[in-house]
């Protein structure tokens, strides 16, 4: 495989990764840590994900128990869950924050697949750039002579097998979180 192609499905692999990451806090009707997390911070004078705070247990079939491993943050915490407006209210008893969600209405479901529609276009769009410096790259080779046109059919037809992979990988993903949401 020539380094701009595998380079290319480092990057793609990157991207691919990134979204899961970013539609992971996506609510669906099952609730999970992941929706709060990577929630932001300020404690300390410094900035941390709620992960790095204490340890979050979901208890079925719609809560969410933060226990902060230095109990001091428990004010921290509830400001930053607050500011992240997840759609939830924190309830604080003095040792843990307690997160209640409601279950999703179909309005909320559909405006969270928009949601989910926007990053999914947001990561081809990223895809695409990548995919078209890639092109860029291998034509400049050709103009410079370093490949012939062989080379050149060689290489796009492996840049468009990547780019085959990207949207079938992409697409799955997309779908699966699409139908986590809309399950009732």
């Amino acid at each position: 495989m020539h380094p701009f192609i595998e380079a290319f499905h480092k990057t793609w692999l990157a991207l691919i990764d990134e979204f899961k990451i970013d539609i992971a806090s996506l609510r669906t009707n099952r609730i999970t840590p992941a929706l709060v997390e990577d929630v932001g911070v300020e404690s300390y004078g410094s900035q941390y994900t709620l992960k790095e705070l204490g340890s979050i247990a979901m208890l079925p079939p719609n809560l969410l128990v933060i226990d902060p491993w230095d109990k001091t943050t428990i004010p921290a915490i509830e400001k930053g869950i607050q500011l992240a407006q997840i759609g939830v209210m924190p309830s604080n008893d003095g040792t843990v924050i307690k997160l209640v969600f409601p279950p999703l209405t179909e309005e909320k479901r559909l405006s969270l697949v928009k949601v989910l529609k926007e990053k999914f276009e947001e990561s081809r769009i990223k895809f695409r750039q990548q995919r078209d410096g890639v092109r860029k790259q291998i034509q400049d080779l050709l103009e410079k002579k370093e490949i012939n046109e062989d080379e050149l059919y060689d290489l796009n037809e492996a840049l468009q097998k990547q780019v085959d992979e990207f949207n079938k990988t992409i697409d799955t993903v997309s779908e699966k979180k699409e139908k986590e949401i809309m399950t009732i």
